[in-house]
């Protein structure tokens, strides 16, 4: 009996189409010559394509499949595709299946009907997806999903993934000519790997379905502080909720039928807030399983009678949610560029690679403000265990030292550490880490990696690392250029240790491993130099300054054109995601919250008046809300004359500056009158479910 049960991996990965289905299922030429396309050692030939797409399509409909899809990742931020049938009718009239090379490599889609940017007109509808080979086709609700990125008819990049895969080429082809510079000929490609810890919130359908503003902004625009919130930290790391436990239970085995390797889950800081981690993988696949991942959570707490929430701050007063994107480089041998190894004070080639990094973010880190944010991550960035919008790295007390003495030129590099094992209990061996961790780093040094902690819980990591990847192959390029006349591996080493000096001594302002919070770091980081973006929407232009165009031309992944078109999707991304707010507010406060109040009102006035004499209670609570009545009008009035003024901006970058910097201040002087009227209103009175009956919907 013991060995017909089933184990809870035995359908690990039976819905993907990795290497070892294809390995099992392809004539050996034919697996070959894909293995040399991944590599991009030679071009897929029609007759590969058709052996692959037969084998695929037959896999698929033995799982159940009817259908397949070209599965892109358009500048929404979300995936798309349209699905196809694989039944065709035969020769005779009679149904068929076929799915040709053809069908698989090229697909069309409407290019007219996603953003562009201004790259298409309305009239030129033709775009195209074309396979990515080197990501797994993988079945979902039996449709066959096929990895793709989408271009206009003209070949510009309509989609993340593209420029995805060209940064990963940049710094894959830099980083190799380093290692290779050091003698490791072998090295063929070194892969960015990421790990996305992906944080959300859920709470139960009913309730979300009686939030208008959870229930098309995603977030919340009123509401007062529940009794239950950061302050009790029974939930952070606690015994996971029973209806929650199922729920996570249902998403890993989904995911594990997929081949992501679901492997942490646990309580959040904030009430109802929960994350969940896979391990790593490469920069490419790691950001298509986090958008499947996404739609898991969403899909998977509706089945459960929950809503998930990927909004960076659907509550206010409470920590927000975050992706981190853990970052490294890999050699095609394993060999991790970010492990320092037992003594990283000799190894020349890792402190090489993280000065490297330093020199990059420092560079550019506007960009990276831009690229780990939108408009909802200006709301958590700053507080509750979100980094602030200030860009700097904290590499750990014990680097840190290392390079501050490679910096000023002294050659004894080796520090003495207090490593000394913790004794505890019984156990004979608890080892020490060198360093502590950093929760208010933007960016940190965590041990063979590094963890930028700025990314909002709802954007897509591409764009996050497409920017990463691309500044750091720019540096790459410039020290392998360097290294590139020396042939002996001393004069090499030397030449590097010197390379570190210099970018150390040129960009170590960006180093900090104190309290990111504090306000001694902000006006030390002004006095350092450093850039104080509060609001995402002023660092979007940061993509087409001129140093920024010019890096990403040069590493050949966007153009000028490229990057114009996606500063205009923001900023009309801006604005939509305001003006969605904007409606949302107006729209509640006067057919749900005003309603309420005068309610309230009458109440009370209803009860003074049944009294055959004056009561000063009744009298003081009906001042108090007649006052909050007259403010509420006020603010509400405002509101909406600034709301509509928005119509007299043309230029789109103006329109989202206006409705960012104006619009949002008034939007929350709007909510805290909404506020005070929650707190001055009874339970049976106030129409709409509260932080407190949110927070306690879960359990």
């Amino acid at each position: 009996n013991y060995m017909n049960t089933k184990h809870p991996f035995d359908d690990f990965g039976i819905n993907l189409f990795d290497e070892h289905v294809m390995k099992e299922r392809l004539p050996h030429p034919v697996y070959t010559k894909w293995e040399t396309a991944t590599r991009k050692e030679d071009a897929l030939d029609r007759p590969t394509a058709d052996a692959i797409a037969h084998a695929m399509k037959t896999w698929a409909m033995e799982k159940g499949a009817t259908h397949f899809t070209h599965w892109f990742q358009p500048m929404t931020g979300s995936t798309a595709e349209k699905h196809d049938s694989f039944v065709e009718p035969g020769e005779y009239g009679q149904p068929i299946s076929r799915f040709s090379g053809k069908s698989l490599i090229k697909g069309e889609g409407d290019a007219s009907s996603f953003p562009s940017g201004g790259l298409r007109a309305t009239f030129e509808a033709r775009g195209y997806t074309y396979w990515d080979c080197t990501s797994p086709a993988f079945i979902r609700d039996n449709v066959l999903c096929i990895p793709t990125i989408f271009v206009s008819y003209n070949g510009e990049t309509l989609d993340k993934k593209a420029p995805l895969l060209k940064s990963i080429e940049a710094v894959s082809k830099q980083a190799t000519r380093i290692v290779n510079s050091f003698k490791d000929k072998d090295v063929k490609r070194v892969m960015p790997m990421v790990g996305l810890e992906q944080e959300y919130f859920l709470i139960d359908k009913e309730l979300y379905r009686n939030r208008m503003d959870l229930l098309h902004a995603g977030r919340t625009l009123f509401g007062s502080m529940s009794p239950k919130g950061n302050g009790i930290s029974k939930h952070y790391f606690g015994s996971i909720p029973t209806r929650v436990d199922a729920f996570m239970q249902e998403v890993d085995k989904e995911l594990w039928k997929l081949g992501i390797y679901a492997k942490t889950e646990h309580n959040e800081a904030a009430p109802c807030q929960f994350e969940i981690a896979p391990l790593y993988a490469d920069a490419n696949i790691a950001v298509d399983q986090n958008q499947i991942i996404m739609d898991m959570l969403k899909k998977t707490a509706d089945k459960h009678g929950f809503a998930c929430l990927l909004n960076e701050k659907p509550f206010e007063h409470v920590n927000g949610s975050g992706k981190h994107n853990n970052w490294s480089l890999v050699c095609d041998d394993g060999q991790n560029l970010l492990e320092p190894g037992d003594r990283p004070h000799e190894n020349i080639r890792f402190l090489l690679f993280v000065c490297a990094v330093i020199e990059a973010v420092d560079t550019y880190p506007e960009l990276l403000r831009m690229a780990s944010s939108c408009y909802g991550n200006d709301y958590r960035l700053g507080a509750d265990e979100a980094p602030p919008a200030i860009i700097s790295i904290c590499m750990g007390s014990y680097l840190e030292e290392i390079l501050t003495r490679l910096e000023k030129g002294d050659d004894e590099l080796e520090i003495e550490v207090n490593t000394t094992p913790f004794e505890i209990g019984n156990l004979a061996y608890i080892p020490k880490d060198t360093s502590d961790r950093n929760r208010t780093s933007p960016f940190a040094f965590t041990g063979n990696k590094f963890e930028f902690r700025m990314v909002g819980s709802s954007r897509s990591a591409a764009t996050t690392n497409i920017v990463l990847n691309t500044i750091v192959a720019d540096v790459l390029c410039k020290i392998a250029d360097e290294l590139a006349p020396l042939k002996y591996i001393e004069d090499i080493r030397n030449h590097s240790l010197a390379i570190c000096k210099r970018i150390l001594r040129k960009h170590n302002r960006i180093l900090f491993s104190k309290d990111g919070y504090s306000e001694e770091w902000i006006k030390e980081a002004e006095k350092r130099g450093l850039a104080n973006i509060n609001s995402y929407v002023h660092s979007i232009d940061s993509l087409i300054d001129d140093k920024a165009v010019a890096m990403f031309e040069r590493n050949n992944v966007y153009n000028y054109n490229e990057l114009t078109a996606r500063t205009n999707i923001l900023y009309d991304e801006v604005i939509k995601d305001i003006k969605i707010e904007a409606m949302v507010l107006l729209d509640i406060s006067k057919k749900v919250l005003l309603p309420a109040l005068v309610k309230e009102i009458k109440f009370y006035s209803d009860a003074l008046n049944s009294l055959d004499r004056r009561n000063a209670f009744f009298e003081r609570k009906i001042d108090r809300l007649t006052s909050l009545l007259d403010q509420f009008d006020v603010r509400y009035h405002e509101f909406k004359e600034a709301f509509m003024k928005r119509k007299n901006y043309s230029d789109i970058k103006e329109k989202a500056f206006y409705m960012n910097d104006r619009l949002v201040k008034q939007m929350q002087e709007l909510r805290n009158v909404i506020d005070a009227i929650e707190e001055s209103i009874s339970a049976e009175n106030y129409p709409v479910p509260t932080y407190e009956q949110l927070f306690t919907s879960v359990n």
